[in-house]
């Protein structure tokens, strides 16, 4: 069960809230006579780091043949800490929308629940090519507030696009797989 894809997706569940605390506390860098930038920049490093470990734990499970069930547990996890810890400390600092945040979490739970229901009902539903794309634009989003570049907020705006597509796709398939499964 402890493989080295577990430990990274381990691994970015211990990095989501120091990089939340980092967020919401510049002044550790400001009060050390560090501009407030330092702040972004290491927020973003963290945020860097912890989403090249998505890629590669899922990578490396498939590649090395490593896919366990804890790992089909921690990855999921280990994505919604990272980026909702994010867009949250953005959110609390005023780098980002609150009704943008708000429906990336509503798709998020509402999703985690749907997917709770197709596992206690031996249904299978696969994650698409949106859902990707959609953490894909989150993470570029969540890049761009944190470092307040321009376009930070188009750029979440239309990760919540992508974010609210993917969920209705997601929802489509589960009602197609329990058509089948009706059908069997």
């Amino acid at each position: 069960m402890l493989n080295l894809p577990n430990l990274l997706a381990s691994l970015r569940i211990l990095i989501a809230p120091v990089m939340f605390w980092i967020i919401l506390n510049p002044q550790i860098f400001t009060d050390n006579g560090f501009d407030i930038t330092w702040n972004y920049y290491f927020a973003s490093l963290l945020f860097v780091l912890a989403s090249v470990t998505d890629f590669f734990d899922g990578y490396i499970a498939r590649q090395w043949n490593q896919m366990t069930m804890l790992g089909a547990i921690l990855d999921p996890l280990a994505d919604k800490m990272l980026t909702l810890a994010a867009f949250l400390g953005l959110m609390v600092m005023g780098d980002a929308s609150p009704w943008a945040i708000y429906i990336i979490i509503v798709r998020e739970l509402f999703i985690t629940g749907l997917r709770t229901v197709a596992v206690s009902e031996n249904i299978s539903v696969k994650a698409s090519w949106s859902g990707k794309i959609k953490t894909v634009a989150q993470m570029i989003a969540i890049g761009f507030l944190l470092m307040h570049w321009p376009f930070g907020s188009a750029l979440l705006w239309f990760a919540v696009f992508l974010t609210v597509y993917s969920g209705l796709e997601y929802l489509w398939g589960f009602k197609q797989a329990i058509l089948k499964e009706q059908n069997a």
